[in-house]
């Protein structure tokens, strides 16, 4: 997968070239690219943003940098990006979501600041690419950086031969795979199988897989009942 950010913050992506993202770009399983918006500033002081029109608080991302940003960035391999623009105001982020565009074979990624991009660069570029206004949740961040590091660590674990074991991820918290109805993952456990006083479940030390299996879903549905019923697809007991 490609993936493009542009930014006026690149060093803020440095995590991304740290574990497990970090060693698949390494290995060439994702390439990754790091852009300066300033770049496509052309006043002495690189100026990318201006007060809004009709006043108020805040400056707003200029459309002309950005235009020509998006511009040269997406002329950089044939067929069209998809583009990402992280937004309170956009669709919620979700595990659902991480999966269908880690089928993208390039993604684009905005990080707006101040009060936002100028609404006029969504506008011009769904004639060119598909474009996501993106929220990763009812809140609100100094900037889309943060954001988008989120999201491109729970995209980027989904690609093939990113993580060790590749099916870790089909028993992640809400995937369809794995226990199943998106429920969250179960409770884990390791050596030593007493940690003060507290005991590894007996189950999970016989060797019965099948056991061991119906125990897991078990303790993902009570989990999930407990933390997070709106999650819930059955009852508590499995049944529907």
């Amino acid at each position: 997968m490609r993936i493009d950010i542009i930014t006026i913050f690149p060093e803020y992506f440095t995590p991304l070239s740290v574990s497990l993202l970090g060693k698949a770009a390494a290995r060439g399983a994702i390439d990754l690219q790091v852009h300066d918006l300033r770049s496509w500033a052309h006043d002495l002081h690189r100026t990318v943003d201006d007060a809004p029109f009709g006043g108020g608080p805040g400056m707003v991302m200029s459309p002309v940098p950005w235009g020509e940003a998006l511009d040269e960035v997406t002329a950089a391999r044939p067929g069209p990006p998809q583009l990402v623009v992280p937004t309170p105001a956009g669709r919620l982020f979700t595990q659902a979501m991480a999966a269908e565009l880690s089928q993208c074979e390039w993604l684009v990624f905005a990080c707006g600041r101040y009060e936002g991009i100028d609404a006029r660069v969504a506008a011009e570029a769904r004639a060119r690419m598909p474009v996501a206004e993106v929220s990763i949740g009812d809140y609100v961040l100094s900037g889309g950086e943060p954001a988008v590091l989120v999201m491109i660590d729970a995209i980027g674990r989904l690609l093939p031969g990113v993580l060790g074991n590749e099916s870790s991820a089909a028993f992640d918290s809400f995937q369809e795979t794995g226990h199943g109805e998106g429920l969250l993952d179960c409770p884990h456990w390791t050596r030593p199988a007493d940690f003060r006083g507290w005991k590894t479940p007996e189950v999970l030390l016989n060797g019965n897989h099948e056991e061991i299996r119906r125990f897991r879903k078990e303790s993902a549905i009570e989990k999930t009942a407990r933390l997070r019923r709106d999650l819930l697809k059955w009852g508590p007991e499995g049944g529907k």
